[in-house]
């Protein structure tokens, strides 16, 4: 984080406590309340302000979560990529249904969403992994992830391999990996208040809109 990042997060810290969630947020659109709550996390300078948590749930019930990178949030959804070799991909693909949380200390701030969740197109993948930087797309092609790893030295193997058979070109789109999209039935908005008397705003999905209420903190 930079000095100058430092100092505005120093300056954020608390805001938005003594205000709260005002009652015009309840007839917001969700998603653009939750993108100007992103964008007011980004501008804190908060580090990596799109970090959140995904909770997926195994066959047999096991709750599972992890923290992963949000790369897009859309009217369809959210959206974050990963490996379907690994232990969450096979978690959604047996049970299509996930949970997210965005916490953004410096602000007093949290976003909890859940729904049920699908992989993106190809293409859309496609054109995701192009962005990426070489390095990246190396790693997604060398790590075998979740799997064992017996030793370090047999991952940088496979980078070394992996470097080595795409050196001439475009690296292409791993058919092992790619894209999740988590469509929002319910996103629950929470202000940190003074005295622990925290606003919390719910949204739930009904028809093509959305029905609100407010709880207890």
């Amino acid at each position: 984080m930079s000095i100058k990042s430092s100092i505005k997060t120093v300056l954020t810290l608390g805001q938005g406590v003594a205000s709260g969630l005002p009652d015009a947020a309840d007839d917001m659109d969700p998603i653009e309340l939750f993108r100007a709550w992103l964008e007011a996390a980004t501008e804190s300078g908060i580090l990596l302000p799109e970090a959140m948590s995904l909770a997926t749930v195994s066959e047999d019930g096991a709750p599972s979560v992890r923290m992963v990178l949000l790369k897009e949030a859309e009217a369809a959804g959210f959206v974050f990529f990963t490996n379907f070799g690994s232990r969450k991909a096979k978690e959604i693909d047996a049970t299509p249904k996930a949970a997210l949380c965005f916490h953004w200390a410096v602000l007093h701030r949290q976003v909890r969403v859940a729904g049920a969740v699908a992989r993106i197109s190809e293409e859309e993948s496609a054109a995701y992994f192009a962005t990426r930087g070489r390095g990246s797309q190396i790693g997604a092609w060398a790590s075998k992830q979740s799997q064992r790893l017996d030793e370090r030295a047999a991952l940088e193997a496979r980078v070394t391999e992996v470097t080595e058979q795409f050196a001439d070109g475009d690296i292409p789109l791993p058919t092992f990996w790619g894209g999740y999209r988590l469509d929002p039935a319910r996103i629950e908005f929470w202000q940190g208040r003074a005295n622990r008397l925290h606003d919390r705003l719910v949204f739930e999905r009904s028809g093509d809109g959305w029905d609100t209420e407010r709880l207890y903190p």
